[in-house]
């Protein structure tokens, strides 16, 4: 007889904020083909290390980009670069070692890793999974720091959707339809979503710094957005357990960049992204072969491509012609997984997966050569859940991972290997009580950017960079430890070996000088605390809230700073039921100890100042399916920076309309 095992399901430790609500929205069917964890969506135990936000407590806190809803989680916080890019890290592991999926299919783009989460809109989404150092070797390569997974829907009705509309200040503008429906053994999602902005508020007390100011208003110059997507699935269920579905997303965008506007003396850019645009194709299969075994089949072609135009001076009407702008990137990536799940051993969920990722990069410029780039990675891994006790079990994992450079513009081509292993154990304590430990080895390749980029002719290209690693170690518990409270709580230590950071060289290919060139010469530790709570109060009164705490030291050098992610972060949201139709809610966030580069040859560290935001808004519903919010972001008008230089949006009024059917 199989050993029962009593396990506490991640979805029912922390439920959505709405879930206190009479008129919240409701959450998105979610599809469960898009897991990457095949046993964990069937009712099996699920990861620890994974968190998941759903659709319906995204939409509560207004969060219309990936981005921004992925920043409420305990360890997880939002960066703004001199890009106009929203970077994430997670625990202090930024985009390229935290690679982003669709529905379990790679995103991040081929040549540098990174994608800006800004341009990610939530309107399609069921889920955010995000997995820290213990995720799952399912995914795939280049987990260092973890993985976040974008699920998207799966009807459940003959016919049902939603439309979201609303309005902001700054010519802020967004609209989000979504559609689906099953007949009988089929199925189909359409969604389609525009955000679009003129402008931001600047903040309260904003000083431009800048000898010949270009932002003297009451809004941001060049700060314009607008992001279109499209997406669509048509699945097919032939049987109980078997399941086939075809999906496409596709994403146009378009941004200004606005320019610095800090203390620091430097060449100011004047830079416009007239296209910045991705689309995903994709199979995803489930086939259920016999009682004990499922094969679950993934099939994907994706492609990114930008383009950066640099101006003359604020006016944008006269464009740079050199042989760095306007710059055009076209990246393509096909590949595939196939992902065999068994449970015919006694007490074992066995799951092994293999990947293969086919990376192209093309780097144009009219007035340069063309430049060819193409990586070949491959990835096998086993996991292995063996229930120790009917309320215990450990998950052991396994895998290699291994990637070619198959082209390479002028450089030598070559390859690298890396082993990967996780060792999870969680102890039941009661049904919804439990407590883990986790240990982890990771790496991620150098990306094509980080071995071949000249950097515009500031640095040296390094083809022979090593892959990075991270040993991760975990502590922590979750689940109902008084009445009325979830509670979260996890002390984890990071060390990483081989850090890829720039190092002064001397070469004839310098120009007979000096240049930097990325090396694996880093050392570095990030060691934490998070905690999360959501505790339902008296009289239709609920607060949930995580915090988190991270320090990072660079172990090689402990005078060159590790930047981008705060030491402290709290976010906290404050509910309450005042009717059956109206809820009134405040959300609080907060951060310390943020510090980023600043260009000043002697100081070349900044350590910005610490900010508290208020946000609220009430929720009305008239009737059932049909919501109206009015709210406001940033109450108190604070002048605050992720970045050096670049001010995040004032006082902020806004309205939506959701109406679900």
């Amino acid at each position: 007889m199989r050993t029962r095992r009593f396990v506490l399901p991640l979805s029912a430790l922390f439920l959505p904020l709405s879930a206190f609500a009479a008129n919240a929205p409701s959450s998105a069917p979610v599809f469960t083909l898009g897991s990457v964890d095949v046993h964990a969506r069937r009712g099996s135990s699920a990861t620890v290390a994974e968190h998941t936000l759903d659709a319906a407590r995204i939409q509560q806190l207004d969060r219309d980009t990936v981005g921004e809803a992925v920043a409420v989680l305990p360890g997880a916080s939002l960066s703004r670069n001199s890009r106009n890019e929203d970077m994430l890290y997670l625990r202090g592991f930024d985009p390229r070692q935290v690679p982003v999926f669709l529905d379990g299919v790679p995103l991040y783009v081929p040549y540098d890793g990174y994608v800006d989460f800004g341009r990610f809109t939530t309107f399609d989404l069921a889920q955010i999974q995000v997995a820290s150092g213990g995720a799952s070797l399912l995914y795939g390569p280049n987990i260092l720091g973890g993985a976040i997974n974008l699920v998207s829907r799966r009807p459940e009705r003959p016919f049902e959707g939603n439309l979201r509309l609303g309005i902001a200040d700054g010519g802020e503008r967004k609209a989000a339809l979504n559609l689906g429906g099953r007949r009988g053994d089929w199925y189909y999602q359409l969604g389609w979503s525009q955000l679009k902005a003129d402008t931001f508020p600047l903040p309260d007390g904003f000083r431009d710094y800048k000898s010949v100011p270009t932002d003297t208003g009451d809004d941001r110059r060049n700060a314009d957005r607008d992001d279109r997507r499209l997406s669509f699935k048509l699945g097919y269920t032939p049987r109980d357990g078997d399941e086939y579905a075809l999906g496409y997303a596709r994403q146009d965008g378009e941004k200004g960049n606005p320019v610095y506007t800090g203390s620091a003396r430097g060449g100011i850019r004047y830079w416009r992204w007239p296209w910045w645009d991705k689309d995903s194709l994709y199979f995803v299969g489930n086939t259920r072969l016999g009682r004990h075994a499922t094969l679950r089949t993934r099939v994907y072609r994706d492609t990114y491509g930008n383009g950066l135009e640099a101006y003359t001076d604020g006016s944008y009407a006269t464009g740079l012609d050199n042989g760095s702008f306007p710059s055009i990137y076209d990246d393509r990536t096909v590949g595939g997984s196939v992902t065999l799940a068994g449970t015919a051993l006694e007490r074992h969920e066995l799951q092994l997966a293999i990947h293969y990722k086919d990376d192209r990069h093309s780097d144009r410029n009219r007035n340069a050569p063309t430049k060819d780039y193409r990586d070949v990675t491959t990835s096998v891994a086993v996991e292995d859940r063996f229930a120790l006790t009917a309320a215990s079990h450990l998950r052991f994992g396994l895998g290699h991972d291994r990637r070619e450079a198959r082209r390479v513009y002028y450089w030598p081509t070559g390859s690298a290997d890396a082993t990967n292993a996780v060792l999870e154990y969680v102890q039941q304590l009661a049904p919804d009580r439990q407590w883990y430990a986790s240990a982890a080895r990771r790496t991620r390749f150098p990306t094509i950017k980080d071995r071949y980029s000249a950097r515009m002719g500031a640095a040296l290209p390094n083809p022979d960079l090593a892959p990075e690693h991270a040993t991760h170690l975990e502590l922590g518990l979750r689940g109902r430890w008084w009445e009325g409270a979830q509670v979260q709580a996890a002390v984890f230590h990071s060390l990483i070996d081989d850090l890829i950071q720039n190092e002064v060289v001397a070469s004839t290919a310098c120009g007979g000088s000096t240049c930097n060139r990325a090396q694996n010469i880093g050392r570095a530790r990030h060691l934490g605390v998070e905690l999360g709570l959501q505790q339902q109060l008296a009289g239709d009164w609920e607060l949930q809230g995580s915090y988190a705490w991270l320090r990072r030291t660079n172990l090689e050098n402990r005078n060159v700073a590790l930047l981008d992610s705060p030491r402290q972060r709290l976010f906290l949201v404050l509910g309450w039921a005042a009717l059956p139709q109206l809820r009134l809610q405040a959300t609080l966030e907060a951060e310390q100890g943020r510090r980023v580069s600043y260009a000043n040859a002697a100081a070349p560290v900044r350590e910005l100042p610490g900010f508290g935001t208020v946000g609220v808004k009430a929720s009305w519903m008239p009737r059932d399916g049909l919501g109206l919010d009015l709210g406001v972001r940033n109450v108190g008008d604070k002048w605050y920076e992720l970045a050096d230089g670049y001010p995040m949006p004032g006082r902020t009024w806004f309205v939506n309309v959701n109406r679900r059917f």
